[in-house]
């Protein structure tokens, strides 16, 4: 198997990646409904609980400034690829007009579905990855009543795809924001193109001496990729279109762009990429860590992140779970990992950390809800969602996170005051307030 495939579900070195989506309202359960009875299990992801429809998009982004990776392989002639999507607040109008959005796009879907049966135990078509049921409508018109939205990039944890946090995704799209997902090219387990091309995570990273440096080699790629990202953006808001395929644009999406609000967050390397990120773009107001280390190695102080040393002088928000340390597993908190406690020493602008006793690293994913509703309809090895998602209620969890989410953005892109952030809420007991 793999290096890949043994961490899907599983950690990745320091940095693996697995799950948490959303909760809404008196239907919401501890897992994913289900939308078939027979075949292939198909999933439905949690109903965003905001009061706007979404629309969804593609882009193809060519960055003709940068080479591919070096650890990618190919030929010096290669540029740097990414895929993203553009989640966005539809016009209720035209809503209902585009086809429902697929979680992954087939090609991604069956070579991500290969790798997880492996982890599952279960027949390569036992899921329908690619038929697990969003929210989103792809192209739909963008709601231009509401005027300039914020906008709020995504980072997925290492190894992962851009799709693993659909359920915040939308929860925040629901809310008013526009959000951009990207995808980590030559990392991730499955990268689709428009031409059919499903890029797997290159030999090239495995090579790289796993920890550490390859948290490093990983890291600087992406960081980079947020600037030009936020470029294309620019462009998509002047009326260009910098998609490689030029494919039509949902009308009036740059119209509600206001990159004068733009905020970030990720999940464990992508918590890392948002941190750098704001460290080395200011364009970046907000940032989100979930369960992410703010050093090369979880527990080593020696080897932090140059934001570690330097802090923040904008919002930050952090939210762990467990730290794995030479004495045992510790509070993922600022007052025992050695990173958070740096960034939160050095930090001079609004932050805030929280800690859930009973989740798992991977509870800050879409696996949070996604592998207790496999569970119900396939038997899965022992405990694995325990070991994955911890123990802590899937469906208050969820919304607690969404919740969150939500405020901090709401407070910090939006100015409006939100007391969910000034301590701990009997709505959400799981989540403590540290420090």
């Amino acid at each position: 198997m793999s290096v890949t495939r043994r961490r899907l579900l599983g950690r990745a070195g320091a940095l693996a990646v697995l799950g948490a989506t959303s909760a809404l309202g008196p239907a919401a359960r501890a897992s994913a409904a289900l939308t078939a009875s027979a075949g292939p299990v198909r999933l439905e992801l949690p109903r965003p609980t905001g009061p706007c429809p979404i629309g969804v998009t593609e882009l193809h982004l060519v960055d003709r400034t940068r080479r591919a990776p070096w650890w990618a392989g190919g030929t010096a002639s290669e540029f740097r690829e990414l895929m993203v999507s553009v989640w966005y607040p539809a016009d209720r109008a035209t809503a209902e007009d585009g086809p429902r959005a697929s979680y992954m796009r087939a090609g991604a879907a069956a070579v991500f579905g290969a790798g997880a049966a492996k982890i599952l135990q279960v027949g390569q078509s036992a899921v329908d990855w690619a038929g697990f049921g969003t929210h989103a409508r792809v192209g739909v018109a963008a709601l231009s009543k509401a005027g300039r939205l914020p906008v709020v990039l995504y980072s997925p944890g290492m190894y992962n795809e851009r799709t693993l946090d659909t359920t915040a995704v939308e929860e925040l799209a629901s809310h008013g924001y526009a959000v951009i997902t990207i995808d980590p090219v030559h990392e991730a387990h499955a990268v689709e193109f428009p031409d059919g091309r499903v890029i797997e995570p290159s030999p090239g990273l495995g090579t790289i001496e796993e920890g550490a440096e390859r948290s490093r080699a990983a890291l600087e790629v992406r960081v980079a990729d947020i600037p030009f990202v936020l470029d294309q953006l620019a462009v998509l808001v002047r009326g260009g279109n910098r998609d490689a395929e030029r494919r039509r644009l949902p009308r009036g999406l740059g119209h509600v762009l206001d990159l004068r609000r733009t905020g970030m967050f990720g999940h464990s390397l992508g918590g890392m990429t948002t941190a750098e990120a704001m460290r080395v773009d200011r364009r970046i107001r907000a940032g989100v860590n979930l369960d992410g280390p703010l050093g090369y190695d979880w527990a080593d102080p020696e080897l932090l992140l140059p934001v570690a040393r330097t802090g923040l002088d904008r919002p930050f928000l952090q939210m762990g779970a467990w730290l794995a340390a030479p004495s045992g597993r510790l509070p993922h908190t600022h007052e025992h990992s050695p990173s958070w406690q740096a960034m939160w020493r050095n930090s001079t602008g609004w932050k805030r950390d929280l800690w859930t006793e009973t989740a798992e690293h991977n509870s800050f994913t879409d696996y949070e809800t996604v592998l207790p509703g496999l569970a119900e309809r396939l038997t899965l090895p022992q405990g694995l969602p325990a070991r994955v998602t911890g123990t802590v209620d899937p469906a208050r969890f969820t919304a607690s996170r969404r919740a969150y989410l939500t405020a901090f953005f709401d407070q910090h892109l939006r100015g409006r005051h939100q007391p969910l952030l000034d301590g701990p809420s009997s709505l959400h007991p799981d989540v403590r307030f540290i420090g």
